[in-house]
């Protein structure tokens, strides 16, 4: 199946960080990223999810992903938000209440191709005794 499917990045750059590093935190999750620096931010924009996909496998936070995919999902995509201290060390790790006072990184992924349900059973497929299964391939 093709995927289809754009990724917004918002990230705040405080006046005691250096941009380029905050660049490579989110370039640590989302390496296709591309930047645009606005005042006090960086945005960025990425069409591919795989490596972020990767790293919730590896991690084994499929189920979170899936959690916080379905918290701020509307009727375009869905929405979530990661600490930048964790991404810098190339680690996912999800923002739950009080954004970090650095400020989170802030993705809103918009999905044309195929469903929204679709795309994140792609990206974070369910799971069964903690191993992903395909949708495919439930009973």
């Amino acid at each position: 199946m093709i995927y289809s499917a754009h990724a917004r990045i918002v990230v705040p750059v405080r006046d005691t960080e250096v941009t380029d590093r905050v660049e490579d935190a989110v370039r640590n999750i989302f390496p296709n990223v591309e930047f645009e620096r606005e005042a006090g931010r960086i945005v960025g924009e990425t069409h591919s999810l795989e490596q972020f996909s990767e790293k919730l496998h590896e991690q084994a936070i499929l189920d979170t992903a899936r959690r916080e995919f379905t918290k701020r999902g509307d009727e375009s995509g869905f929405s979530f938000a990661l600490k930048k201290q964790a991404a810098f060390k190339g680690v996912v790790n999800f923002s739950v209440g009080n954004p970090d006072e650095l400020g989170d990184i802030e993705v809103h992924v918009t999905v044309e191709n195929p469903s929204i349900d679709e795309f994140v059973d792609h990206v974070a497929p369910p799971t069964e005794d903690g191993k992903p299964v395909r949708p495919d391939e439930r009973e």
